[in-house]
């Protein structure tokens, strides 16, 4: 039996070069822990990251100093075990040389029982500062990357977006980022599972091939062990072999679905490698039973980009994950799992991990199971030529995938290993290729992403599709954003400044990029900046904005379609309801063309710092206006309208696996809720299809001189229940005639519910609620409010608080109230 002792908790840590050694925590690194010493202040405050730059420019020294356990000191072996070192380590035992690394995506692994003594051990890491490495490597060889970053991040395997991103501080952590322990064994052990599982004639067989470690005379044997959902037991056992593989068939499988398409099953599999009765080592895993294909074929517009999950096409609906923390340890299981729950509460079946954060834990993807999360895995390249060509950073790459495709290839979350984020297009559009001392770094580009990386991947996980680049054409160097064949990324509208009707001119194949920013939320914003910074220009409020241009670029297109605001606070309810607003334009219109368009990923869900950017839920998890609106464009069942006045054009798409029938109720209607025309229209949309109700052309109706004075309603309805509301106008939204709507709340309170029920005499457009000094999620928020159409609301009541206490919170805002 393996055993472990920990060595995970209080270390001590100081300066190179310094006589004080300082209370560390471990797993953790440099910056957390002098900031737990008040030593230096909030990196996250003001403009601190720029007065925190020393700390990662620094070398460091961790000590821990420990007994060994006296049974694993009776095993024939002890390993030390480093599932993380970030990045640059000099490890040593008891004054004893083991190693150094440079990857902080790999574990690191070494015998030492010939180095532990019963008491008085010293394990001693000393990091040396990325900043300083990768700034000479910089000087000898100069590799193009991320203008917003510290210049070299290219040369050293650790996540690109430490160094600075367009969203991100430049702040690379150093220490021991993941658990480090000692694991006892015998002389053989459990080197690697690989877990299959194939689907026939309505079972599911589950394979374990196992590959062993060590050598031993003595009689093996390995036991399968298999738990359904419902605590059926499934076993094999047998004999080691020189090619050991386990099968057990599972006769009625529960089988695995994304988010929205079924339920999560998942079976617990044990593997254990015994030698008589004596148990040597084992493995534990949660499998999903399902079949994922991605799916290419030649159609009318060129080549399709489907996943296929269990035999039904998947409409891919999600976003772009980043480290949810600059400083990845201090995420915690609650947080993680409130973004990734915040993801499926907005019917999101797929994150996209995007190439220049890191692999995630196993928590993380544990999560993605049991929600229902489609994961789109990329390698960690993103926006840089890397040194490609030099054998020992290829062979350390080597051993990094084959570590991370091991450790993830059995995850029913899994959908598709892509080898990197945007570098493809870069060489075709970025420059690169007119400096001719990149010829061989392209040349070395292509051997890497179209056949060494795409070999080891089969090699490793024949199961799951590898795709060379995001985006890309799979067409080396050729239209990698085409509208022909593979995925896109569309950055026009922000980057490019084009409107928002602009994503209408788009028919990608598949959309897995594309985004607008917003501020975070005000209570957000309180935490870096002061109320004498709340300005858009602020030297502060320009610290927290990490792309070039990034608060002009949202202040141009807030005046496009918003009156200027008359205050910071309603600066900042614009900037979120506007990036609701055109993610909303564009989703609806590519899951119109569902036929045609296979998935939708806007950037980003989530943020590593408090900062203006493009995510949904900010760096507490708050929800900004584009995760309320994810909500009602994601939705299994979306009414939306295709705008293009006089005329209105009405819309069903339909991702259940089951047809739909009600029916559409329309009207056109002045702000303040006076009917000029109105109809019923029979609805019905097939089973994963789009379908098109109606158009209605209101040019007898609608003139210059009332368009402003206007509205466009449609309601979904099954029998007598309301599905959905949608509206539209005539006019820009700074155009309308808006007046004072005067909402009113009705509020009661059902058990820790509390329930609002709005109207207004007027049409409040893009409601915003709120219950001041208190974070909630509403059943619904930034909505439009026709007149004289109560609608109610739900939250959770705070704890502690009671009726009274929430009506004096609850704060309602429209756009109205901006100008």
């Amino acid at each position: 039996m393996t055993n472990y002792q920990s060595l995970a908790g209080v270390w001590q840590f100081r300066q190179a070069g310094a006589e004080e050694w300082l209370a560390a925590t471990v797993p953790g690194g440099v910056h957390t822990d002098l900031l737990a010493l008040g030593r230096i202040p909030d990196p996250f405050l003001g403009d601190n990251e720029k007065r925190v730059q020393w700390v990662a420019e620094t070398d460091w020294e961790y000590r821990y100093q420990f007994a060994a356990a006296p049974e694993l000191l009776a095993q024939p072996h002890v390993w030390l075990v480093a599932d993380g070192l970030d990045t640059l380590a000099t490890v040593m035992l008891n004054g004893r040389f083991l190693a150094h690394t440079n990857n902080m995506f790999r574990q690191y692994r070494w015998d030492v029982i010939d180095l532990l003594q019963p008491t008085d051990n010293e394990l001693l890491i000393t990091f040396a500062s990325p900043v300083q490495y990768i700034t000479a490597q910089e000087a000898i060889r100069t590799l193009p990357g991320v203008s917003q970053a510290i210049p070299g991040g290219p040369h050293l395997r650790k996540a690109p977006c430490q160094f600075g991103w367009d969203w991100g501080p430049q702040l690379p952590p150093i220490g021991i980022w993941k658990d480090i322990r000692l694991e006892g064994g015998g002389g053989v052990r459990l080197a690697d599972v690989h877990l299959r599982q194939h689907h026939a004639d309505g079972q599911v067989t589950i394979s374990a091939a196992l590959t062993l470690e060590g050598r031993t005379d003595e009689a093996l044997s390995a036991r399968l062990r298999i738990v359904a959902p419902d605590g059926e037991v499934f076993e094999a056992e047998a004999a080691i072999s020189a090619d050991l593989n386990l099968q057990s068939t599972i006769s009625n499988p529960q089988l695995w679905w994304p988010n929205g398409y079924g339920p999560q099953p998942l079976y617990h599999i044990t593997i254990n490698l015994r030698q008589g009765d004596a148990e040597l080592d084992s493995r534990g895993y949660q499998l999903g039973l399902r079949t994922l294909e991605l799916r290419q074929e030649s159609d009318t517009w060129g080549r399709s980009f489907e996943f296929v999950v269990n035999g039904v096409r998947i409409f891919a609906k999600g976003s772009n994950w980043i480290p949810a923390d600059s400083f990845p340890t201090r995420i915690s299981d609650e947080y993680l799992e409130t973004l990734i729950r915040g993801a499926a509460e907005t019917h999101q079946n797929m994150l996209r991990v995007w190439g220049g954060g890191f692999f995630e834990e196993e928590r993380f993807y544990d999560l993605c199971d049991r929600y229902g999360i489609l994961v789109w895995q990329d390698f960690i390249f993103s926006c840089s030529v890397y040194p490609l060509d030099d054998p020992d950073f290829l062979e350390n790459v080597r051993l990094e995938v084959e570590e991370n495709v091991r450790r993830l290839r059995h995850r029913a979350s899994l959908a598709l290993w892509c080898g990197n984020n945007e570098m493809e297009w870069g060489w075709v559009d970025w420059g690169w290729k007119q400096r001719p001392d990149l010829d061989d770094m392209k040349a070395a580009y292509d051997r890497f992403f179209h056949h060494t990386l795409p070999a080891w991947c089969a090699a490793e996980d024949p199961d799951t599709a590898y795709w060379p680049s995001s985006p890309s054409s799979d067409t080396p160097f050729e239209n990698p954003n085409g509208q022909q064949q593979g995925d896109a990324h569309y950055w026009d509208v922000w980057h490019g400044r084009k409107p928002f009707t602009a994503y209408r001119s788009q028919y990608p194949r598949f959309m897995s990029e594309f985004g607008f920013q917003a501020l975070p939320p005000l209570a957000t914003i309180r935490t870096y900046a002061d109320e004498a910074d709340w300005n858009m220009t602020s030297y502060i409020m320009e610290r927290h904005q990490k792309n070039d241009s990034g608060n002009s670029l949202m202040v141009g297109q807030m005046l496009d379609t918003f009156r200027l605001p008359k205050d910071f606070p309603s600066l900042v309810y614009l900037s979120m309801a506007l990036q609701a607003e055109g993610i909303r334009y564009g989703v609806e219109h590519w899951r119109r063309a569902q036929e045609r368009v296979a998935g939708t990923l806007y950037w980003q869900l989530n943020d590593c710092w408090p900062v203006a950017s493009w995510s949904s839920l900010d760096y507490f998890g708050r929800w900004k206006a584009l995760h309320y609106a994810a909500r009602r464009f994601y939705a299994p069942l979306l009414l939306s309208i295709e705008d293009a006045p006089p005329r209105q054009g009405i819309y069903l798409t339909n991702d259940r696996c089951d047809g739909w029938e009600g029916r559409v109720t329309w009207s056109l209607e002045t702000l303040d809720g006076a009917a000029l025309a109105a109809g019923e229209a029979a609805a019905q949309v097939e089973a994963l299809a789009a379908a098109h109700v109606k158009t209605l052309d209101f040019a007898d109706i609608v003139t210059d001189d009332n368009r402003r004075s206007l509205t466009f309603i449609a309601e979904l309805w099954q029998d007598d229940e309301l599905v959905t509301r949608q509206t539209a106008f005539f006019a820009p939204t700074k155009h309308l005639r808006l007046t004072d709507p005067a909402i009113t709340a009705v509020c009661r309170q059902e058990e820790e519910t509390l329930h609002m029920v709005l109207n207004g005499r007027s049409l409040a457009r893009l409601v915003e609620l709120s219950l001041n000094e208190a974070d909630v999620v509403f059943s619904d928020n930034y909505f439009d409010l026709p007149a004289g159409r109560p609608t109610t609301i739900t939250c959770p009541l705070p704890p502690g608080w009671n009726l009274s206490q929430a009506e004096a919170a609850l704060q309602i805002r429209s756009v109205y109230d901006s100008f």
